[in-house]
């Protein structure tokens, strides 16, 4: 397991090319250790990340990497399972830095956002693109419209935010549950990802095709045998990424 930081708080974290490529390094470093299953993103500072860094896009400084997107992830989130732990703001491209992770972990004083039409600007890091597939269509209308502030208890009655923590303990939970499920086979896990995230537009007839041709080596794997073994030796299994 592996914490990645967002470290400037004098910004409230927002978004430069430093930062993006920075995660972009970091997740492919990351995404090739079989001894790390799970990451948290996170930000320094009491908050997670007011977006972009507006005053390094009027000089041309953008916190795009190509063929990764803003962030150096939306467009290409991280093969293995990544937790966010949100204090403070998820803002514009913050709040679509929260959407490319797979579970989402909330302090009950944290505020999200689509403010980008308040700038000029459009939602265009997959913001517009994800919420409506998360969410009930008229609310993620509302929340792409009028560039409000929506509470994180808001977002978990919507089933967006997979847990609320107390202000000052988003980490804490979401390091718990990243331990959870970085406690499972790594391979297994990535495919499970893989095959959630790609299924959706896969057709009824392809379906079960393409999913075999994901899980089939995992079936094949050490780890698969090792996880039977532990189960009848009744005992932890011990994973290596095989």
């Amino acid at each position: 397991m592996a914490i990645l930081t967002i470290n400037r708080p004098k910004s409230r974290n927002a978004v430069n090319g430093a930062v993006a490529r920075g995660i972009a390094d970091a997740l492919d470093t990351l995404d090739a250790r079989p001894d790390i299953s799970a990451y948290v993103l996170t930000g320094a500072g009491g908050t997670f990340c007011a977006g972009m860094d507006l005053k390094g896009f009027l000089t041309g400084d953008l916190p795009v990497v190509e063929g990764r997107g803003f962030g150096g992830i939306t467009e290409a989130p991280p093969k293995k399972p990544l937790v966010a732990a949100i204090e403070g703001y998820a803002l514009a491209g913050g709040f679509e830095l929260a959407l490319s992770c797979d579970v989402i972990v909330a302090s009950s004083e944290a505020k999200f956002g689509l403010p980008e039409p308040r700038r000029g600007l459009v939602a265009a890091a997959g913001g517009i693109m994800r919420l409506p597939r998360r969410i009930p269509y008229h609310v993620a209308m509302e929340i792409a419209l009028t560039g409000d502030h929506y509470p994180a208890a808001r977002l978990y009655e919507l089933g967006l935010v997979n847990r609320i923590t107390e202000p000052g303990a988003a980490l804490e939970g979401a390091l718990e549950l990243a331990r959870k499920i970085a406690a499972n086979a790594p391979l297994a896990l990535a495919a499970t990802k893989r095959i959630v995230i790609e299924s959706q537009d896969w057709s009824r007839e392809e379906m079960f095709a393409r999913q075999s041709a994901i899980v089939n080596p995992v079936f094949g794997s050490k780890d698969a045998m090792e996880g039977a073994a532990a189960f009848a030796e009744k005992r932890a299994p011990r994973w290596k990424g095989e």
